[in-house]
C-alpha cells in the first residue's frame, strides 16, 4: 500500500532523489500525474496544505505533511528500515546525513547558480563564475579522494547519501562536470555510473548526458553605433600612413561604416500576434493540456503575419553522440541572435548515439522562412518544410516538437534546445523541463 503522495515536477532533483529512495527501499509511493508547477502549488487548497508553495511536497494517508526534499527523502528511507539506506548505526546515521548535505550545498547550489548565470538568468560576473567552478572543483577532489578510498560513501552499501550524490552529480554533467574534469575525477564518475545504472532506478535517473566541455556564458550581439561625421574645413584629408592605421584607436573604423540595412520583415503590416508573450507562455506553461502553451498559441497566433516550419538537418549521417548533436542546435541557435524577435524555435536530437537525426519546428515573422534564418552561415545546412496544421499529422509533428516528445521513424525524443529558453531566458539539459 502506499505510504502518501509525492507532489514534484520531471525537472526537479529532489523529486528524483525521492523517487529513488522509494525504488531502493521497496516502498510504494504515489506521485500526482496531476500535478503542474507554478499553477497547483499556487492554488489555496495547495497552500493550505504546504503554507510555502514549495515543492518536492509529501501527504502521508494519515495526513502527515512534509516539504523540503531531502527531508522528504529520509522520512522515506526511515520507512525501508531493513534497506540500509540511512546506514546501519548511529554513526553511519550521521555520516549519511554529512554527505547527502554535503553535496547538496557544496555542488548542488553552485550548479544551480552557473546555470543560472550561463544562460543570463541572473546577471553573468566571470570572477563569481570562476569562484564556483573553482568550489565544485575543490567539492570534486574531496569527493574523489574519499570514492578512490571507498566503493560508497557510508559503508559497503548504497545509502541515502549515494543516492543524493547521483541526483546532483549527474546534473552537474550537463552543466559544468566536463570531460577534463571526468578524466581528473574517476571515481566520482565510477560511483556515478553506478548507481544510475542500478537496475530498479535506471528509470529514474535516466540517461545522463554529459557535456564535452562546460556552458559558458555567450552574451548578445551587440550592434555598432556609428560615428557622426565632423565637417572638415580643409578641401583635402589626409591619408594617415599604414602604421597610424595600424596603431589607432582600436574603435575607430579604417573605413566608412556600410550604413544599417533596414530588415524587410520590419516592413510587414503590424500583427496582433506578440511573439514575446509566446515565448514567455511556452516558459512558463506546461506544454500540452488545458490552458497550456500549446492551448494559448492556437489562441493567439496570426497566421497570416506569422508562419510555422519544420526544419531538418541534411547530414543526419554525420552526427554521432548525442550531446554533440545537441551542441549543434544550441550552436544555430546562437547564430540566429540577429532574427531574435522574428523566430521561435523548439528543435531536437531523436534516437541515439550513431543513429540520430535532427529536427523540429520554427514559428517565423512572415511567410518566407529566408529573410529570418539566413543569418546564420550554417542555415543552408538544415531543410525547411512550411507546416499546415489543418493537416493532422504536420500538426501532430508541430506539437511534438514543442512539446519534446516527437517521434519520426521510431526514433524518440532524447534531447532539445529552444531559441527562447537559449536566447530570452536554454539545452541542455537545458531542456524544457529543467525550468521547473
Amino acid at each position: 500500500m502506499s505510504v502518501g503522495t509525492l507532489y514534484t515536477s520531471p525537472g526537479k532533483e529532489t523529486g528524483k532523489l525521492i523517487k529513488a529512495v522509494a525504488a531502493f527501499g521497496g516502498v510504494s509511493l504515489d506521485v500526482d500525474a496531476d500535478y503542474k508547477h507554478m499553477e497547483t502549488n499556487k492554488t489555496p487548497e495547495f497552500l493550505a496544505k504546504f503554507p510555502h508553495g514549495k515543492i518536492p511536497a509529501f501527504e502521508g494517508k494519515e495526513g502527515f505533511k512534509l516539504f523540503e526534499g531531502v527531508v522528504i527523502a529520509k522520512y522515506i528511507a526511515s520507512l525501508a528500515p531493513n534497506s540500509g539506506l540511512l546506514g546501519a548505526s548511529a554513526t553511519d546515521t550521521a555520516l549519511v546525513d554529512q554527505w547527502t548535505h554535503f553535496i547538496e550545498l557544496e555542488y548542488g547550489l553552485s550548479t544551480d547558480i552557473i546555470n543560472q548565470l550561463v544562460h543570463g538568468r541572473i546577471p553573468y560576473t566571470k570572477p563569481l563564475h570562476n569562484t564556483l567552478l573553482e568550489r565544485q572543483e575543490r567539492t570534486l577532489t574531496t569527493l574523489n579522494k574519499h570514492l578512490t578510498e571507498n566503493t560508497f560513501l557510508v559503508g559497503e552499501r548504497i545509502t541515502l547519501a549515494d543516492l543524493a550524490f547521483a541526483v546532483y552529480i549527474q546534473r552537474g554533467a550537463t552543466i559544468s562536470f566536463d570531460a577534463p574534469l571526468r578524466a581528473k575525477f574517476p571515481a566520482v564518475v565510477r560511483l556515478l555510473e553506478t548507481i544510475v545504472n542500478q537496475p530498479q532506478l535506471k528509470d529514474i535517473y535516466g540517461e545522463t548526458n554529459y557535456v564535452e566541455k562546460g556552458l559558458q556564458f555567450t552574451p548578445p550581439a551587440k550592434e555598432k553605433k556609428e560615428k557622426e561625421t565632423k565637417p572638415v574645413s580643409a578641401p583635402k584629408e589626409k591619408k594617415p600612413k599604414a602604421k597610424e592605421v595600424e596603431e589607432d584607436d582600436e574603435d575607430e573604423p579604417s573605413v566608412p561604416a556600410e550604413p544599417k540595412v533596414k530588415n524587410p520583415l520590419d516592413d510587414l503590416p503590424k500583427s496582433p500576434f506578440n511573439l514575446e508573450d509566446w515565448k514567455r507562455a511556452y516558459s512558463n506553461k506546461d506544454t500540452r493540456g488545458k490552458d497550456g502553451a500549446i492551448e494559448w498559441l492556437y489562441e493567439h497566433f496570426d497566421k497570416e503575419g506569422y508562419s510555422l516550419w519544420r526544419v531538418d538537418f541534411k547530414y543526419n549521417d554525420e552526427l554521432t553522440q548525442i550531446f554533440m548533436s545537441s551542441n549543434q542546435i544550441g550552436g544555430f541557435f546562437n547564430r540566429l541572435e540577429a532574427s531574435r524577435k522574428y523566430l521561435f524555435g523548439s528543435m531536437g536530437v531523436l534516437g541515439q548515439a550513431n543513429d540520430s537525426l535532427i529536427s523540429g519546428a520554427l514559428i517565423a515573422r512572415g511567410q518566407d522562412i529566408t529573410p529570418v534564418i539566413s543569418v546564420a552561415p550554417d542555415w543552408e545546412s538544415y531543410s525547411y518544410t512550411k507546416i499546415d496544421i489543418s493537416d493532422p499529422a504536420q500538426k501532430e509533428f508541430f506539437e511534438g516538437a514543442l512539446a519534446w516528445d516527437l517521434k519520426i521513424d521510431g526514433k524518440e525524443w532524447a534531447d532539445g534546445k529552444s531559441v527562447s529558453l537559449l536566447i530570452i531566458l536554454p539545452v541542455v539539459s537545458v531542456t524544457k523541463q529543467g525550468l521547473q
